[in-house]
């Protein structure tokens, strides 16, 4: 099959980046041909393979003139429908498009009868903020089924009325023409937990099927060690939680933690371990690259994921379960699907239960060896890239069929 691609950024910006080149190089070593559809960018990197970018648009620095592009860009259709006519896909594999983009690229895939299939990566098709969190990071659902008129009352977009009205407008013209109900042939999410999120919002449920993101496993065949400390990676931000982990260490009768990421709540977690006298037991790392995030993590005795938003599928805990070490995780999103409770790590709802868990591993080294072996068995078993691709092949094939 010839496959196109699409992503807005066409850099390693993040998860949505990571899982489209990565898909690409999948798809090619199983015979396809791949082309990419994106948007132009000094950070761009070259694959190798047919690319197809529209003009930079940058949605903070852009006037007001230009601000119903996000909905529908007239000069993003046309470069859409010479990529079409030029590479010919027998599937167009959408990730994230929405705004940068827009709704127009989805027309001329429709107009010639090409199968469109999406991985959502998150919710925008749902909440117009993104994110469904409200302006004080916590979970928000008042949107779902098109009631956007919430996100403007409440100002979610970044706390600006005017991208909050504009994101609704965006949420309305969606539903209107029936994007994701209709036009999209098949939608793919990272998690379960999305998938009734959708079909909560109007999916049809035999259009729309949860696979969990995959990783090269070969990548994390390191030789595990136990240093003793517990790991958190990630942004420090609110909906990462990572202020209700620093209040849960607190307590802990013993044990270190080392932070590895930057982010804005960082200066209050300085605060917080002074005030605290922590200077001892908690580390912050800083950022850390590739190499030295699967260091950090294969001698630390347990990662902490202790989000408060919806998260999908995330790359973090599918590493650390590759690497062979357990989880504690927040009951949230699509956690609990990755981290099986008491089996190779532990799911809470409290902090005061975060406590108690940490405690549990500082305390109990045969555990921390149980469910170190049973993460590397499920990582093995459920999240390998030739797992995933049978499962894409067979939508790739149902689609096509269909058309």
């Amino acid at each position: 099959m010839k496959v196109l691609l699409v992503n807005k950024f066409h850099w390693p910006k993040g998860g949505s980046e990571k899982y489209y080149f990565e898909l690409g190089e999948l798809l090619k070593q199983h015979g396809h041909e791949v082309a990419y559809f994106s948007m132009e960018d000094e950070k761009n990197i070259s694959t190798g393979d047919k690319e197809y970018f529209v003009p930079k648009f940058d949605l903070n620095n852009s006037s007001k003139l230009k601000a119903l592009d996000v909905i529908y860009n007239k000069k993003n259709q046309k470069i859409m429908e010479y990529a079409l006519d030029d590479f010919k896909p027998d599937i167009v594999h959408l990730n994230n498009f929405q705004r940068q983009l827009s709704a127009s690229i989805i027309k001329p895939c429709v107009d010639r009868n090409i199968p469109i299939v999406f991985t959502a990566h998150d919710v925008q098709a749902i909440c117009p903020a993104i994110t469904m969190m409200d302006n004080d990071k916590n979970p928000c659902e008042l949107c779902i089924g098109g009631r956007y008129i919430n996100c403007i009352k409440k100002s979610c977009n970044k706390g600006s009325k005017l991208k909050s009205i504009l994101g609704a407008l965006e949420g309305y013209y969606y539903r209107k023409n029936k994007i994701y109900t209709d036009k999209i042939s098949y939608i793919i999410t990272p998690s379960e937990f999305y998938r009734k999120k959708f079909i909560e919002d109007g999916v049809n449920e035999n259009k729309i099927k949860a696979i969990h993101n995959s990783i090269i496993m070969g990548d994390y065949n390191v030789k595990v060690e136990d240093e003793g400390y517990a790991l958190y990676f990630g942004r420090l931000s609110k909906e990462k939680g990572i202020l209700n982990l620093i209040n849960a260490f607190k307590k802990c009768k013993k044990g270190t933690l080392y932070i590895a990421g930057e982010g804005p709540e960082k200066d209050r977690i300085e605060n917080i371990i002074k005030e605290n006298k922590l200077e001892k037991r908690v580390k912050l790392l800083g950022f850390l690259n590739k190499e030295e995030m699967t260091e950090v993590t294969r001698k630390c005795k347990f990662v902490v994921v202790p989000s408060i938003w919806y998260e999908n599928c995330p790359y973090s805990v599918l590493e650390t379960l590759a690497i062979g070490k357990p989880v504690i995780g927040s009951n949230m999103g699509g956690i609990p699907e990755l981290v099986s409770d008491n089996e190779n790590g532990y799911i809470y709802d409290t902090i005061e239960e975060l406590t108690e868990k940490m405690n549990m591993l500082f305390s109990d080294e045969e555990i921390v060896k149980k469910f170190s072996k049973k993460s590397k068995e499920l990582a093995k078993e459920k999240y390998d890239r030739e797992v995933y691709y049978s499962e894409l092949k067979n939508i790739y094939d149902k689609v096509v069929e269909e058309r």
